[in-house]
């Protein structure tokens, strides 16, 4: 009974996405919003919806090590295995604003959460956590990404202007893609949380850790909706929504997700989350340094990425 669910899940991923990739994008050509934009806001926000799911229940039941290590991990394995596995698919344009601005900011949120959690280095107290203040200074962040998106927005409809008034087709257009967008996305999150139910009760049964199961499954199991965007996204020649989709899905997970997470109850920081933060700022660095090379994460990047990951998943289990 487990697998069929866990195959239910997949199906409600893999169809989900394709609804929802399908419903955005045109959504942002109606808008005449770029798809960069979209996939940085709506495709990020709903493909995090997981992420901030299991970070705010973790809170409010005790469990810190979930919700941060759900974080982090989760951002590790979209910068490598989910960008990897969609620069294989079809190579990735990197837009020059993605290059300048969004990439950089996602390295900033990495760095700024490795300063706000190292209290014992730092401010040589006893443990380390993410407090209701650090929370508080992480959706400050996050307030200024988001007034960063919307002026763009704004911009990007001036430059283009439109008819605003819309006629009978136009209408049923719009209430297509907006069903498209949300049934797609309430597939995409109904079908995340029976596929890491599933696969989490496997894995126990299989004898695996708890710490193992928090690291590996769980966050990949919340990421999934992000790969499952991407690779379609990619599929349909949609680049600009696969990677915007990742880097903003990152910056989400970091500022509102830990954000909000912490300012419901302070966060313990176990000492070895130190480590996958540094792996997540050094893949952050390697995927800024792939985008300025040719503005283009090609298939050669896209394998060393995926590679990447696979070397972390060994450390990981060695380590545990």
């Amino acid at each position: 009974m487990t697998y069929l669910i866990l195959f239910i899940g997949f199906a409600l991923l893999i169809k989900g996405a394709d609804y929802f990739v399908e419903g955005s994008s045109n959504i942002a050509t109606l808008l005449k919003v770029p798809p960069l934009l979209v996939g940085l806001t709506i495709v990020a926000l709903g493909t995090s919806s997981p992420e901030a799911t299991v970070g705010i229940l973790a809170a409010l039941h005790g469990s810190a090590d979930v919700a941060v290590g759900n974080v982090v991990g989760s951002n590790i394995f979209n910068i490598t295995f989910v960008i990897g596995v969609t620069a294989l698919l079809n190579p990735l344009q990197v837009e020059s604003t993605t290059i300048r601005k969004e990439i950089p900011f996602t390295l900033l949120a990495s760095v700024a959460l490795l300063v706000l959690m190292a209290d014992v280095f730092l401010q040589f107290s006893d443990s380390n956590f993410i407090t209701r203040s650090d929370g508080l200074i992480l959706l400050l962040f996050f307030s200024v990404f988001m007034y960063y998106i919307i002026e763009i927005a704004m911009n990007s409809r001036e430059s283009n202007p439109k008819d605003t008034t819309m006629d009978d087709g136009q209408k049923k257009t719009w209430g297509k893609y907006i069903l498209f967008t949300i049934g797609g996305l309430v597939a995409i999150i109904f079908g995340g949380n029976l596929v890491v139910e599933s696969s989490t009760e496997i894995a126990y049964a299989w004898g695996m850790s708890e710490t193992l199961v928090g690291l590996t499954i769980v966050a990949v199991g919340t990421s999934l909706p992000e790969l499952i965007t991407s690779v379609t996204a990619s599929i349909k020649k949609q680049s600009e929504i696969a990677l915007g989709n990742i880097v903003g899905s990152n910056i989400f997970n970091i500022l509102f997700v830990l954000g909000t997470t912490s300012v419901i109850s302070p966060l313990a920081v176990d000492p070895k989350v130190f480590s996958d933060l540094i792996f997540m700022i050094a893949f952050t660095i390697v995927l800024l340094i792939f985008s300025i090379s040719r503005s283009r994460v090609g298939r050669y990047e896209g394998m060393t990425l995926a590679a990447a990951y696979v070397v972390y998943m060994v450390f990981i289990i060695i380590r545990n």
